[in-house]
């Protein structure tokens, strides 16, 4: 399912553009506590990014991966990460910031000149599958920019700061924002060097693009594509792998 809001219409992308994913994992997963970034914490055996890395280099429509770690990581990542688990589409492993947008901006910095397409997905969503990412770099390919989002299925309430409720709010047209998002080159680089010149600060890639005037295209994406940020969510993706392991035995 793809919905779009109308802005600026320019001409779609060449289908044989060059896509190039950059996976920010520079973050210190301070709300799931203990000592390791949440990107290397473990789930069914293996460490969030790797999970995350193996299916973007599995998706024949990417052609690169620039990964962004922590500066003190950088080594091991090449080695432990890269290296060990052949992600040969991993070109580049450049230091993060202090905060995501900040990493995303870096490696922004070292996309190639002639790529088209530029897909960004969190290390630590390591749930996404190749539907989500053939859909949103198609939708991003005709419409300039898209994202992978969840309708809200559940009653909103606005409530007082007294924790008091005021009203109910219509849930018709919220949705959840997810990774992996797809954009033009020019509109993503645009985006954030402007939003980093002017301070603007975002949780998502697409609120840039959507502050430059862009339209988003929306993709459905599903309740499976979790972001792991408290120790709650390892429980549910331990789950999530074993729902998927037994599928594939039946």
């Amino acid at each position: 399912m793809t919905t779009t809001r109308s802005s600026h219409v320019e001409p779609a992308v060449r289908q044989d553009s060059l896509v190039v994913a950059l996976v920010p994992a520079a973050g210190r997963g301070l709300r799931m506590g203990g000592s390791v970034p949440k990107q290397f914490l473990s789930i069914g055996g293996e460490p969030l990014i790797v999970q995350s890395l193996r299916v973007l280099q599995a998706a024949p429509v990417i052609d690169q991966i620039i990964l962004a770690v922590p500066s003190a990581d950088i080594e091991y990542c090449e080695k432990e990460i890269v290296a060990r688990h052949r992600f040969t589409k991993v070109v580049k492993v450049v230091a993060g910031g202090a905060e995501r947008q900040d990493s995303v901006r870096y490696a922004l910095a070292q996309v190639p000149s002639d790529t088209d397409i530029v897909l960004i997905h969190d290390a630590v969503r390591p749930f996404l599958t190749q539907r989500m990412i053939d859909e949103v770099v198609a939708a991003a390919r005709k419409e300039g920019a898209a994202i992978v989002a969840l309708p809200m299925r559940d009653t909103v309430k606005h409530v007082r700061v007294d924790g008091m409720i005021e009203r109910t709010v219509d849930r018709t047209p919220l949705w959840l924002a997810q990774t992996p998002q797809a954009f033009r080159r020019d509109w993503i680089e645009m985006a954030h060097r402007k939003g980093h010149t002017e301070g603007v600060r975002a949780t998502d890639d697409a609120f840039l693009v959507e502050w430059l005037g862009y339209s988003v295209s929306v993709v459905e994406g599903s309740g499976e594509n979790i972001k792991v940020t408290r120790p709650e969510d390892m429980v549910i993706g331990e789950a999530i792998l074993a729902a998927r392991k037994a599928s594939q035995e039946v």
